[in-house]
Formats: C-alpha cells, structure tokens, sequence
C-alpha cells in the first residue's frame, strides 16, 4: 500500500504571536515551528497501516524552505520519503492554492491512499483534504477515528466521528482521501536511529503551480479586544431573576 501523508509547518503554541506590519498575517521571521499536530496523527496512521500491510509513506508538504524542519522530522519517525512543494507564497495561502500545490505533487505518485489531519492549528479551516480530494478525482471521508483495510482489496472501511457522540462506518473505494481525527492513536517520537536514517531519505523539490487569479484573501488580522462590559438587570427581585437566567441561557449561554 503507498500512502501519501499531507503535513505543515505552523507556529509553536507557545509562542507569543504579534501581526506583520501588513497586517495580513503573523510576524513569523524570529518564531518558533512545529509540525502540525493533526497532521501528526495522520502521519502515525500511515506508519501503522504500513507495519500491518507493508508498502510506501511518502510526506507531502507545501510550505516555505524551513518547512523541512517538519519534512526532516516526519522521516525521523518512519516516513520513506517526502515531497517538498517550496514557495514562501504557500506560508499563509489560502485552502484551495494549497490544495492546488499539493495535487500537483501527489497526482504522479500513483498512492492508493492520501492522508490528512483534520485541520491546521493556524487557519483551522479543514478545507485543505477536501479540495484535494476533488482536485485528485478521490472519494473522502473526514473526522476518520479508525482505518480498516486489507492487503490486495480495493476498498476499505473506516469510522467516523459524528455530533452528539454518534459514529458512522463508511465504505470507500481506494484510492481514497481521509482527513484523520487528532487523538485516535499513541504519536510515537523519533528515535535516534531515525534522525539518523532522515538525513539519507530523499525529498524531491517540486515548484508549485501559477496561482489562479482571484480566490479569498486576508484583508486584515487583529486580536480580540478585551473588555468590560456591565449591564442593570432592573424589576421586581422576581422579574431580575427570570431575565437574568434568561440573558445566561440566551445570550452567555452559560446555562
């Protein structure tokens, strides 16, 4: 089975964010990265499914040249190779020009099965597997808890994740896309053997394709504003409590 794993490089949690001078985005030239950490659960879904069947995982990154310290760390905890769309454009890009960038990477890999984290931990839009799916002509499925599939089938079952604590088992032709659900297996860390191993791995550079005209855009980032705000709940003692109880539910929802 050859999978192709999709990751990308976001800013640490911890890290102080400020806004560019533009305003369009963070200022990242002195932060701190890490790879995404839904993106993480998918890359160990694949190394697993690779252990049980046997076969290929090549990660897929879309990003600007210090994306490699998450391509590097990938090959570190067991990936074969990787795949680097390279383009400083692609650090804020939009769902669809990411979506675009790294379609044109996988299409010639032939993969059986293109993985995905739910979301990124910047954006969080969870567009990014979706389009890709369309653009590579794939069925898909998202918030995906568990993957069954066995070697020399063409299709594979796998479950997912509903509102209300509720879960749904789909059956999916392969080749398939499935945005994988943080949490659903133990990540495991690179071992220094695997540091080791990642220097020889190959990552193949591909240049990114023109970005379509138009599409979505930041026009402006900013914080929250923090503030106080105090409201006179007037009327009988009766009358307070009944609009205050309603004000919580209705408009705090708090209750």
């Amino acid at each position: 089975m050859k999978i192709a794993v999709c990751i990308k490089q976001v800013v640490t949690r911890e890290w102080q964010l400020r806004v560019n001078d533009q305003k369009t985005w963070i200022r990242d030239q002195d932060a701190s990265f890490e790879l995404n950490e839904p993106d993480a659960y998918a890359l160990e879904e694949a190394l697993r499914l690779k252990e049980k069947h046997g076969g290929e995982v090549v990660v897929c990154c879309a990003g600007p040249a210090r994306s490699t310290q998450v391509i590097r760390e990938a090959l570190a905890r067991g990936a074969d190779r990787a795949v680097h769309v390279e383009s400083d454009a692609l650090a804020a890009a939009d769902a669809g020009t990411v979506a675009a960038a790294l379609a044109e990477a996988i299409a010639p890999e032939q993969v059986d099965l293109v993985l995905t984290g739910l979301q990124s931990d910047d954006q969080g839009f969870g567009q990014v597997g979706v389009i890709l799916a369309e653009r590579l002509g794939m069925p898909h499925a998202t918030i995906i808890m568990e993957v069954q599939a066995e070697p020399g089938q063409t299709s594979l079952r796998v479950k997912r994740e509903l509102e209300g604590g509720w879960f749904q088992w789909v059956g999916l032709p392969m080749p398939a896309l499935l945005t994988i659900q943080s949490g659903i297996n133990q990540l495991r860390y690179a071992t220094l053997k695997g540091i080791m191993a990642a220097k020889k791995k190959e990552i193949r550079k591909v240049t990114p394709p023109a970005a379509a005209p138009g599409g979505p855009r930041i026009a402006s980032l900013y914080f929250p504003e923090k503030g106080k705000k105090t409201q006179i709940v007037t009327g009988t003692p009766a009358e307070a409590a009944k609009e205050l109880v309603r004000r919580l539910r209705e408009e705090a929802r708090a209750l």
